[in-house]
């Protein structure tokens, strides 16, 4: 049952860090930012991972593996909401990117606490499957989400008495996925 957990977990969480990078281009492009910037967006989210590599194996080993899990996620929800609140888009997704570094090791390690050892190759198996499928299905989330169609939809919703600062497509994305991290942390 724990297994099936952290699959949904690192599924959410991942379809969120992936249909975010969609939305992040899409915010470098409607503000006009250079080129570069929208190709520097990979590049800062993989930069902790080479930064932390020494230090994040560390830390998942140092607290049980779903906090550390909850806490990545935590922070994903903090470059989400810096994106949401016009931070830098290069800026929010790195800090994206700090929680994914801080993820990957704990996703792992509580692997090897749920399950005996002759289940583990199955089990990274099952994880990476469904990483590769959350990847695919986040990029075309996130390109749906940005589209016209939906976020026609999703910007048309008006909630009575409250006036939000939601006004783009980019804007209404972001809250989508927000959504989408809620979900993965749940899970954890």
């Amino acid at each position: 049952r724990g297994f099936y957990t952290i699959m949904s977990a690192q599924f959410f969480s991942s379809l969120a860090d992936n249909a975010l990078f969609v939305v992040a281009v899409e915010l470098l492009r409607t503000s006009g930012a250079a080129e570069w910037q929208r190709t520097a967006l990979v590049p800062m989210f993989a930069l902790f991972y080479v930064l932390l590599a020494p230090f994040v194996g560390a830390f998942a080993d140092a607290l049980p593996k779903g906090r550390v899990m909850l806490i990545s996620n935590a922070i994903k929800v903090l470059g989400c909401l810096m994106m949401l609140t016009g931070w830098h888009p290069l800026l929010a997704y790195a800090v994206v990117g700090l929680g994914a570094a801080a993820y990957s090791p704990a996703k792992y390690g509580i692997l090897t606490e749920l399950l005996p050892a002759s289940q583990l190759v199955k089990a990274n198996g099952w994880i990476e499957g469904l990483t590769i499928t959350s990847i695919i299905l986040g990029v075309l989330l996130g390109g749906q989400l940005v589209g016209a169609s939906v976020s026609g939809w999703l910007l048309s919703f008006d909630l009575p008495l409250v006036d939000t600062p939601i006004d783009t497509p980019s804007e209404a994305a972001i809250c989508v996925i927000g959504v989408l991290y809620a979900i993965a942390a749940w899970f954890n």
